[in-house]
């Protein structure tokens, strides 16, 4: 991770605020070990205004998904199973739609988001990344449809934060890189729910052309 400054284009950034949802903080049904402690500096960068565009994503799972292991007979949480020819890890039922659990968290400000991103919601495939669902029967990774969102709206810069840091947001990271964004993954701004994963995460995202910065890191 280096230490430069990070200048951002406001006319030509969005901020986009991963899976900020009751069921991934403590006490939720898929808990990040601290995950309230993001909150704060997840608002202060909503009400900056360093951001011409804001994003929110939502997990939004009907119930009996494919990726709840209470969907496949004796199979537990954190267990992985083949789907479609890949790896796919099996979690606790969770943001479920339409649940307290699966609504946006009530402390941030959400009248700043300019558009609101459900994913999840094909119950026969999963979905980490806000740009693209996770592979289907047919083998192909569906668009979402925000590249072409933000495209329209004239963005060329991305800064991700929010849950988690080795799932959602990472995946978000490299497909916003590769979709030809400038890419700035918030790693404080972040948690994971590994947090063995972090080596690993940095060099996958570096590899796949993602900024790793902090908070700090952003200019005036």
């Amino acid at each position: 991770m280096n230490s430069e400054t990070v200048k951002i284009d406001t006319t030509h950034a969005a901020l986009i605020i991963t899976d900020v949802q009751p069921d991934f903080m403590p006490g939720g049904a898929l808990p990040v070990a601290g995950g309230d402690q993001i909150l704060p500096p997840i608002r202060d960068l909503m009400e900056s205004n360093r951001f011409g565009v804001q994003v929110a994503t939502q997990d939004w799972h009907p119930p009996g998904h494919t990726s709840f292991a209470s969907s496949h007979p004796d199979r537990k949480p954190f267990d992985t199973v083949m789907l479609y020819g890949r790896e796919q890890v099996l979690w606790p039922d969770h943001c479920v739609q339409g649940t307290p659990g699966a609504s946006l968290h009530p402390s941030l400000p959400w009248n700043r988001v300019s558009a609101i991103i459900r994913k999840g919601m094909d119950p026969l495939c999963d979905s980490y990344s806000v740009f693209r669902n996770n592979w289907d029967a047919s083998g192909e990774r569906p668009e979402t449809g925000l590249t072409g969102y933000l495209h329209s709206r004239g963005i060329t810069q991305v800064f991700l934060c929010g849950l988690t840091r080795d799932f959602c947001v990472k995946w978000s990271a490299e497909d916003a890189a590769n979709a030809g964004f400038q890419t700035y993954h918030l790693w404080d701004a972040t948690l994971p729910v590994d947090p063995d994963s972090d080596e690993r995460v940095r060099k996958e995202l570096s590899a796949a052309g993602v900024h790793l910065v902090t908070i700090d890191q952003l200019a005036d």
